[in-house]
């Protein structure tokens, strides 16, 4: 089955229609660059990146006996007041 330009026009007003013309070139552009990443994919080209000297991340201070690390954003959470709990539905 074959799509001449009839049926064509067809599936361009329907996307039309659906995304409206302010959407049209970032579908475009978002479809080029998918069709684009597959392309790279299938011939093997975005296998590998380019070869970087790695980055040596900067070392920690160490911290004195006894004290231990906290994740990062627990100091805020624990800053932040409590929620309180949700109250249970009541079935009738």
């Amino acid at each position: 089955m074959e799509l001449g330009l009839p049926e064509i026009l067809i599936i361009l007003m329907v996307v039309l229609l659906l995304f409206g013309p302010s959407k049209l070139p970032q579908l475009g552009e978002s479809l080029g660059r998918a069709i684009r990443n597959f392309r790279d994919a299938s011939s093997g080209r975005g296998e590998r990146p380019a070869e970087s000297p790695p980055q040596q991340a900067s070392p920690r201070p160490a911290l004195p006996p006894g004290q231990a690390r906290s994740a990062p954003g627990a100091e805020q959470d624990r800053l932040r007041p409590a929620e309180p709990a949700p109250r249970a539905a009541r079935v009738s």
